[in-house]
């Protein structure tokens, strides 16, 4: 299938500081809409008289909205000008996270859940914005830097949404962050360029090449599900952990909220894993990183063998470890899958990710159903098998 290919738009020379904070700032907000429901999830089942067994399904309608807005409106940036696309795509995610404040029950918080996941999926549109201005000799460091405030943003919005949820109500949660959505839709579209599109290709066709890419490159599908089985355990142990908190410790969102901060500090380590998929191999970065999850969710399903004193830095411990093996998985698979086709890293990148949040949407069900059925240990097993799986696939490379 031959594409028509327009002009490009230019790299920026020297890219401005104050472009590439607005870009990982913005990455980040709009990623940590999905998140923030999570270190609640315990509070919202109360107050909006929702059983253990189905809150589960709040986060995981964002997950799947996400993974949706990724496979079918991320590639829309290859038609139309991406800051366009920013610009439109943020202030539908401020008004669904508005509207996420007044919800009044189960099926309505579901359904605009879902909303703000397919919206959420702007963050997958700033990415490949960050790519195509950077210059090419600081593309990797900039864009680097954009991911680590994504990073930022997945882990840190546990810490606001937490802390927040208990001081000031759940409806603050969403109401500010819908406030935050407005003011990066005014900021980026001011600092961005206009990015005219780069192909000249309908929608069916679009969708359609994702499907080529798919079947033609089967390390792209050994990423996708290596990473989405990690994905699960990821998703599991952080639908529960606020849940699991107050049932077992007494302990309030403001907490559970804060053990983000542990995650944030392995996602802080993720660089190393970027120079360490440089000079070593990528698929062994990625294998490592599958191992250390799984040793991270072994560790943390010990914390009953632990002194009551300890047991809370045992999970906090594990969730440094698991978030830095996570994160260095995830980078050693992007390094792997944008060398496939670097016209199509778009897509590439779409198709991986749609896999990572399916995992997510699969994590938090699962992890529901395990915690009311079997507890903690139930989770850090569905958690430690799915790492395990990850790390299986990986080594196997099929």
């Amino acid at each position: 299938m031959s594409v028509l290919q327009k002009s490009r738009p230019q790299a920026v020379l020297n890219l401005p500081y104050y472009l590439i904070f607005s870009l990982a700032v913005g990455a980040g907000l709009s990623v940590a809409s999905i998140y923030y429901n999570q270190p609640i999830l315990s509070l919202l089942g109360t107050q909006l008289h929702i059983q253990v067994v189905h809150i589960g399904w709040v986060a995981t309608g964002t997950q799947v909205g996400y993974a949706l807005g990724i496979l079918l409106l991320v590639p829309l940036g290859d038609m139309f000008d991406r800051r366009v696309l920013i610009l439109v795509k943020s202030l539908l995610l401020a008004i669904a996270l508005l509207l996420c404040s007044f919800a009044s029950g189960f099926y309505s918080l579901l359904l605009i859940s879902l909303l703000v996941g397919v919206m959420a999926s702007v963050a997958q549109d700033i990415i490949p914005a960050t790519a195509t201005l950077a210059p090419a000799q600081q593309r990797g460091k900039i864009v680097g830097t954009v991911m680590t405030g994504l990073l930022l943003g997945i882990l840190l919005s546990r810490v606001f949404s937490g802390v927040m949820a208990q001081y000031f109500g759940w409806q603050s949660v969403f109401q500010i962050a819908a406030i935050l959505m407005v003011i990066v839709a005014g900021v980026l579209w001011r600092v961005l360029p206009a990015m005219p599109a780069s192909l000249t290709l309908g929608y069916g066709a679009l969708i359609k090449s994702l499907v080529k890419l798919w079947q033609t490159y089967p390390q792209l599908r050994t990423a996708a599900l290596s990473q989405g089985l990690l994905s699960i355990s990821f998703s599991a142990f952080w639908s529960m952990l606020s849940i699991f908190l107050e049932q077992y410790y007494h302990l309030g969102s403001g907490i559970a909220g804060a053990f983000g901060l542990a995650g944030a500090a392995g996602a802080l380590g993720a660089p190393i894993a970027g120079r360490l998929t440089d000079r070593l191999s990528a698929v062994h970065v990625a294998q490592g990183g599958s191992a250390l999850v799984t040793l991270a969710f072994v560790l943390i399903a010990t914390v009953f063998v632990w002194p009551a004193s300890m047991q809370l830095a045992v999970l906090a411990f594990g969730a440094i470890v698991f978030d830095l093996g996570l994160q260095s998985s995830l980078i050693a698979h992007q390094s792997i899958i944008y060398s496939l086709e670097p016209q199509a890293r778009g897509r590439l990148n779409a198709l991986l990710f749609t896999g990572v949040f399916i995992g997510m949407a699969s994590g938090s069900a699962l992890g529901g159903y395990a915690y009311a059925g079997w507890g903690w240990m139930g989770v850090c097993f569905v958690a430690i098998s799915c790492a395990l799986l990850a790390l299986i696939v990986r080594s196997r490379g099929r």
